[in-house]
This record gives C-alpha cells, sequence and structure tokens, in this order.
C-alpha cells in the first residue's frame, strides 16, 4: 500500500469517526430534550401556566437538532434550497390543518 493510499485511508476513517461522533451528539441531544419535556410535565417542576411555553421551546430546539445534525440543513447556499423546500411544505401542510379545522368548526356552528 503506498503513501499516498495510507492517507486517503487514514482522512476516511476519520472523517467517519467526525460524523460518528456528530450522530452521537445528535442523538444524545434528542435523548435530553425529550427527557426534559416528559420530566418537565410529569414532575411538576414547571407551573402548569408555564408549561406549554416549556414544550414549545424543548420541541423547537429538538425541531433545529433534526434539522441540523440528522438531515445535514444549514444556512449554506447548496443547502438553503432544502430548507426552502422543507418551509413550504410546512406552510402547505399548516394551511391544510387550519383550513380543515376552520371548515369543520363553521360546520359545527351550523349545526347547533
Amino acid at each position: 500500500m503506498s503513501l499516498k493510499e495510507r492517507l486517503l485511508l487514514d482522512a476516511k476513517n476519520q472523517e467517519e469517526k467526525e460524523e460518528r461522533r456528530f450522530y452521537t451528539l445528535g442523538l444524545v441531544l434528542s435523548i435530553v430534550l425529550t427527557v426534559a419535556s416528559f420530566g418537565s410535565v410529569m414532575t411538576g417542576l414547571v407551573p402548569h401556566s408555564w408549561a406549554f411555553p416549556v414544550l414549545a421551546i424543548l420541541a423547537l430546539a429538538q425541531i433545529i437538532v433534526h434539522l441540523r445534525i440528522f438531515l445535514h440543513i444549514d444556512l449554506t447556499r447548496q443547502k438553503r434550497e432544502d430548507l426552502q423546500l422543507l418551509l413550504f411544505t410546512v406552510l402547505l401542510l399548516g394551511i391544510m390543518a387550519f383550513g380543515t379545522l376552520w371548515i369543520l368548526a363553521d360546520l359545527q356552528a351550523r349545526m347547533m
């Protein structure tokens, strides 16, 4: 095996180690955020008036962890298109969900 091949193999092994470390960090952060969400509600550490804002913040943090670490979406030029596509999909799903709830609420009001 030549020196060049060894250097390429070492670089590849180092890259795989860093990628494993990155995924492990994502897994640990996801577990910590999930346990924090369940723990904050189940143990009563958070007052009832603060439960929803705390859960919303933890949910947003978990979404960011998943987007950045597992889906590799960041703000670089190439990945920005993926982020825009994802945000547009979320917008369409939100419009459909809100529209469905609006129509069902109107139908319920008309039935009463």
